[in-house]
């Protein structure tokens, strides 16, 4: 077990990690088929990220989670919280039997995040919240000389409530470097592509003109979400991560399918999925080998 001062993730490597991105959609997707609900297309596209923050980037564990000095994390685009209840389990914030309650009558396990669970940080679900609640957090670290480190998780359909720009350009004008926000790219939301429903695109650019760096990356490369989330800004400026991603990653049927944003696999669905994540999982083994 990690000391009381120890908060960093236990070193893996990528295909130790990629290999563990497969495991937690599996658990992801058995919890949502289990409850009878979720937010499947969604929480499959961002697993990777998830993954790379809590067993890479993040300076934060069960054992510290109330140190004033430990990173933070907050999930904006909050209806993907399966996916993030997934991660808490692997981490050991709490059993992952749990899981099994999600949506249950009573259980605390809900379908947005809430400060009920241990390992979240603030109830999400409301799109718009989560940066500006994290620019208050990054100002508050910094003003308490703390060097911790925040970070959001938008989606980017979530990207037309216009808190989230008053909130970019709020973070550009205090120099918040230790702020990362990251966006879930998959370029799907409930009611079609992100460019029809209200474009936000060129996205990058509209982020380099609110102040902040852009780093745009491909949001199922270990190795490349791990450099842009960990590396600091060149300059006092808040950082954007793009993650290019695929909604309903891994699932064959479920990718790039704006109704897979929302729903619940048939057992024939359920147990096709599970066999192509299992399939996957032999191949990375075979490599890793």
């Amino acid at each position: 077990m990690a000391s009381q001062n120890d908060m960093s993730p236990p070193a893996r490597s990528d295909s130790q990690l990629a290999l563990k991105s497969i495991h937690l959609r599996k658990r992801t997707l058995e919890a949502i088929f289990e409850a009878g609900a979720g937010h499947t297309g969604g929480g499959l596209s961002c697993i990777d990220i998830l993954n790379v923050l809590y067993n890479r980037v993040l300076k934060v564990s069960p054992e510290n989670f109330d140190s004033p000095g430990r990173d933070h994390y907050v999930q904006s685009k909050g209806h993907s919280v399966e996916a993030l209840y997934a991660v808490l389990a692997d981490r050991g914030f709490f059993p992952v039997a749990d899981l099994k309650s999600l949506c249950h009558y009573q259980s605390h396990y809900v379908g947005h995040p809430t400060r009920k669970i241990h390992g979240i940080e603030m109830n999400t679900g409301a799109l718009g919240h989560g940066l500006p609640i994290c620019v208050g957090m990054a100002l508050a670290a910094r003003m308490d000389g703390f060097g911790a480190r925040v970070f959001t998780l938008l989606g980017d359909g979530e990207l037309a409530e216009g808190s989230n720009w008053e909130a970019a350009m709020a973070a550009s004008h205090h120099k918040l470097d230790n702020l990362v926000a990251i966006i879930d790219h998959n370029t799907l939301q409930i009611s079609g592509h992100t460019r029809d429903v209200c474009s936000n695109e060129p996205l990058d650019e509209k982020w380099r003109a609110f102040g902040w760096e852009v780093r745009v990356v491909d949001g199922h490369d270990i190795g490349a979400l791990s450099t842009a989330l960990t590396q600091r800004p060149t300059r006092p400026v808040p950082v954007c991560v793009i993650a290019n991603t695929i909604k309903g990653k891994g699932v064959s049927f479920m990718e790039n399918v704006a109704q897979w944003h929302h729903g619940v696999p048939s057992p024939e669905e359920y147990q096709r999925a599970q066999n192509e994540l299992s399939a996957a999982e032999t191949r990375v083994r075979e490599v890793m080998a």
